[in-house]
């Protein structure tokens, strides 16, 4: 069942709302507009319903916050107000809003509509996925890594959040190609994305096939040294798959993984992050492959083997 999230300062006006629609969706209310920004981030709605007029911060100020952020941006929001003039509804629409209400609401017309941009909503998701999806694995696509990373490290700074970028691959994927075939090739890089892409189900967290065997993670909110553990768990989970290798060069297929966890500040460039990362991928296979190398970007570093 699709969720829905009312934010109107009238108790009574959210609860018609939920009457109105509870038969069909989950409907969460709340009374303050950051109450409603906290509980949309955290949560997974189709669709919010917005009022305009709030004694703590207006609708627009709310919707443009929504729009702005990753994780919000694509969620249809329906603009709720007893204000009349073409003005506000163009103010609405250019910011975003997928819709504007006048209040009072006829509950046939609110159903309708809900129910119309709810669909809009998962048409347009599904067409998203095929669009940033690698056919191989399931996983994230590059271009929609290189579309989105930056902007996840944009929101990193915006929030003063710790971000980590990491990058990975399946240690001596040629041999492994020569040995068995492309066709079980394809399907040991399926089966190492579906194992790495299961532990980043954040909506912070980006997993994707950068190109080949090769993989990129970004991740924000952990500190250096547990983001260090964290891919220690990934490529344990990988080895731990057991898929044969060339017994020449290991029993298992397994992965080497390098990363760096920094506070970003304005002026600081991802790419220049992402290489870094590239450098401790290089240092995990010039150290003996199937580990985990780590920075802080400073003078620290972890090594998963001494």
């Amino acid at each position: 069942m699709d969720r829905i999230l009312v934010i109107d300062d009238s108790a009574v006006q959210a609860q018609f709302l939920c009457s109105v629609l509870k038969d069909d969706y989950e409907v969460t209310t709340c009374n303050t507009a950051q109450e409603g920004l906290q509980l949309v981030r955290e949560g997974d709605f189709s669709l919010v319903l917005l009022d305009v007029i709030m004694p703590d911060m207006d609708g627009f100020a709310v919707l443009k916050e929504l729009k702005a952020a990753e994780q919000t941006r694509y969620i249809p929001v329906i603009l709720l107000t007893s204000l009349a003039d073409v003005q506000y509804e163009e103010r609405g629409l250019l910011l975003g809003a997928v819709d504007y209400v006048a209040k009072p609401f006829n509950p046939v017309i609110i159903r309708a509509r809900v129910n119309t941009h709810i669909q809009l909503y998962h048409y347009q998701k599904e067409f998203r996925q095929q669009a940033t999806i690698d056919g191989l694995t399931g996983v994230a696509n590059r271009r929609f890594y290189e579309r989105e990373a930056d902007a996840r490290w944009r929101e990193a700074i915006r929030f003063g959040l710790p971000f980590s970028v990491c990058m990975l691959d399946i240690d001596k994927f040629k041999i492994y190609n020569d040995t068995f075939g492309h066709q079980a090739g394809d399907h040991v890089i399926s089966s190492v994305a579906k194992t790495a892409s299961a532990f980043f189900q954040r909506s912070t967290d980006l997993f994707a096939r950068y190109g080949g065997e090769e993989f990129v993670a970004v991740f924000a909110g952990n500190s250096a040294e547990a983001a260090f553990a964290f891919m220690k768990t990934v490529r344990q989970a990988v080895e731990g798959l057991h898929i044969p290798h060339d017994p020449s060069v290991n029993p298992w297929v397994t992965i080497s993984a390098g990363g760096v966890t920094l506070m970003p500040r304005q002026g600081d460039e991802y790419q220049s992050y992402l290489k870094m990362a590239d450098t401790m991928l290089y240092d995990a296979k010039r150290f003996g492959r199937n580990q985990v190398v780590w920075s802080n970007g400073g003078r620290e570093q972890w090594r998963e083997k001494p």
